[in-house]
């Protein structure tokens, strides 16, 4: 069995330039299979208000729910590391209230760290939470949190700014950071800049690492996929298969058959 993946593993591996996998799960079988599957990094992310609650952004989900869904998780993983995504209004107040929600991820749901929003406007909350030995990945560029204050989810592309954010987050004490939603140059840029590992969604191929979200690139969701979404599956295809089959065959009464019922 390979050792579990740590934040040390993922420093090596960019040291070595060896590219990081990545991933969202919110559920025990799925992340089951990711571990399986060998992916570096589980995130468990706000993102399940969306694809999992069926809402319009990840603004409502709580930290009770953050907590279940991390939890289910990390009891599937014996590979991956596990990574809480703390939810919006759970860390933006004050720093004792961030770094006690923070460390009931660790200590109620098993995630080995937890994942933030924001550039050097968090640098204050990323260091208390290193202090207090809960490590902290950093997220920049498109951050979801903060739709409303964007406008809307729009590319990012201020250079200047995000570099400044990126090496402010490692500063911080950053394991790693998460770009979003930033033009491929740019994140090129910054890993190039900094000592810790950059994991890219729609920030092209310069990243050390990429993560997309489970249920967009295995086709769960019907829904529109932004420009930076590979298909890789098409699960709702062959479940809707499934489905038709399984009411023709209750209809006609050709399920179940002999050899499904006990005799």
């Amino acid at each position: 069995m390979q050792p579990r993946v740590t934040t040390s593993t993922l420093l090596k591996m960019k040291q070595e330039g060896k590219k990081i996998t990545a991933l969202t799960a919110y559920d025990f079988p799925f992340a089951s299979y990711l571990d399986k599957a060998g992916i570096e990094i589980i995130l468990v992310g706000d993102s399940l208000g969306m694809v999992v609650q069926g809402k319009e952004n990840t603004l409502s989900v709580t930290m009770d729910e953050s907590i279940y869904h991390t939890a289910m998780v990390s009891r599937a993983c014996k590979y991956s590391m596990v990574i809480g995504d703390m939810p919006f209004m759970s860390y933006q107040g004050s720093l004792d209230r961030a770094v006690e929600n923070a460390g009931r991820f660790l200590k109620e749901a098993g995630a080995t760290a937890v994942k933030l929003e924001g550039g050097a406007d968090v640098c204050p909350v990323i260091s208390a939470l290193a202090k207090a030995g809960i490590p902290v990945q950093a997220h920049i560029g498109l951050t979801p949190q903060s739709v409303h204050q964007m406008g809307g989810f729009k590319v990012q592309r201020d250079e200047e700014r995000l570099l400044k954010d990126a090496r402010d987050v490692e500063n911080a004490g950053a394991f790693s950071v998460v770009l979003e939603g930033i033009p491929s140059p740019i994140s090129a840029k910054i890993t190039q800049t900094l000592n810790i590992p950059t994991i890219g969604i729609g920030a092209g191929s310069g990243c050390d690492g990429q993560i997309l979200v489970l249920h967009d690139m295995l086709g769960i969701n019907d829904r529109f996929l932004p420009k930076f979404v590979k298909k890789y599956a098409d699960i709702a295809k062959i479940a809707g298969q499934g489905l038709e089959s399984y009411i023709k065959e209750v209809k006609e009464g050709s399920f179940p058959s002999d050899e499904y019922e006990y005799k």
